[in-house]
């Protein structure tokens, strides 16, 4: 059996799809490198919503997604950009997401990290922006989950320079009850962060971002960084303080950071890895071994589909990481949170199944052809 799919140039191209998925079985936790996915949510389809509604959300099928990263031993960094935050999910939606996802991460043992922003807030004083975080702060530690300091879209627009940033995080870091991880992400997953910790010039915004660690390394688990420029990102690890972790965030370059280097190497927190949770758990496992050339063996090829799916608008790439959820049975359905499953075109939905059969990453290849083809009826495509 073969599959017409369109290019980049809308002509269609003969596909025959692989027939049999990558042996990939669930493992314990894994050893050499802290490894967090950040986890989509899985929608509701037979809600009667609109995309301005509230995000009506699948709750048995979202939280059946989590159980699956941690039964690969990776972590599951929750209510994340990956989960829509800001892009579908509010504060509310995400509150309970925190709530369900670390309540079942305690009845399984898995690990679990989650995000803390000020959405429910669009924009403020920095009072209000300190007050906003301080309430899901609260939260996160009273789900007894690990926190992530998010970038505040509110702080962006609020801060008048670097010393703001300093005060804001200052604030928090010094009543928060255990080590958190500071997030950086970077214009291209949303706009809105444009000039973060005070400045456009990265040098310098890089320099507050390391004087707020500098003040409260006891604070500072680790750091998550998500510029897509890896010798940034090799050159801030390097400058962190003892016991403050990289955890990179970079999508197009994970391979070379969490291998590292003599000087170093970054942990994980990925929204790629939602859809290469086994695989890229696998290439650990390997890792842990010490054999780096048999990570990289296995997770370099991964390379092209993680930069095809993160292609910008970068903000994007959930809508093709539910894509693949969707293709590899993890759902029934392709809908999401907000519409935003229209928000990439089918010769893009048509190369990330590609790239993806071709990993093997789908436990059931007949099923993501089955339901690769029912997408092509959709838009028309005979086959």
């Amino acid at each position: 059996m073969t599959l017409q799919l369109p290019d980049a140039t809308g002509a269609l191209r003969t596909y025959e799809p692989r027939q049999e998925p990558l042996a990939l079985t669930p493992g314990a936790p894994l050893a050499c490198r802290t490894v967090f996915s950040a986890a989509h949510v899985v929608a509701d389809p037979f809600a009667d919503v609109t995309p301005d509604s509230p995000a009506a959300v699948d709750w048995d099928a979202t939280l059946a997604f989590r159980r699956h990263l941690w039964s690969h031993g990776l972590g599951v960094a929750e209510a994340m950009d990956t989960a829509q935050r800001g892009m579908g999910l509010d504060w509310a939606g995400a509150a309970e997401l925190i709530r369900r996802s670390a309540a079942e991460a305690k009845a399984v043992g898995g690990r679990i990290a989650c995000g803390v922003g000020t959405d429910q807030i669009t924009a403020g004083s920095l009072a209000e922006v300190r007050a906003a975080y301080e309430e899901q702060l609260a939260l996160v530690e009273e789900s007894g989950a690990q926190a992530i300091l998010m970038a505040s879209r509110a702080l962006a627009a609020a801060a008048k320079g670097p010393e703001d940033y300093l005060e804001v995080y200052g604030h928090l870091l010094r009543q928060a009850a255990e080590p958190v991880v500071l997030h950086w992400l970077g214009p291209m997953f949303d706009p809105a962060l444009e000039g973060y910790w005070g400045s456009a010039d990265l040098d310098a915004a890089t320099d507050t971002f390391l004087e707020v660690i500098a003040a409260h390394p006891d604070k500072v688990d680790g750091i998550k960084v998500s510029l897509l420029d890896a010798r940034r990102e090799i050159d801030l690890r390097r400058r962190l303080p003892d016991g403050v972790r990289c955890y990179t965030g970079d999508d197009f370059n994970y391979p070379e950071l969490i291998a590292g280097d003599d000087q170093g190497f970054s942990h994980a927190l990925l929204g790629i890895f939602d859809p290469l949770g086994p695989l890229a758990a696998e290439a650990v496992r390997v890792l842990d071994t010490g054999d780096a050339d048999g990570f990289r063996a296995l997770l370099d090829p991964t390379v092209e589909l993680s930069r095809h799916l993160f292609q910008a608008p970068t903000r994007f790439y959930k809508t093709g990481v539910v894509f693949l959820a969707w293709l590899a049975g993890h759902q029934s359905h392709f809908t999401m949170v907000g519409g935003l499953q229209s928000a990439r075109s089918l010769p893009h939905f048509a190369r990330a199944y590609r790239l993806a059969d071709g990993l093997g990453l789908f436990p059931d290849p007949k099923l993501a052809e089955e339901r690769m083809r029912n997408l092509l009826a959709l838009y028309g495509v005979d086959q």
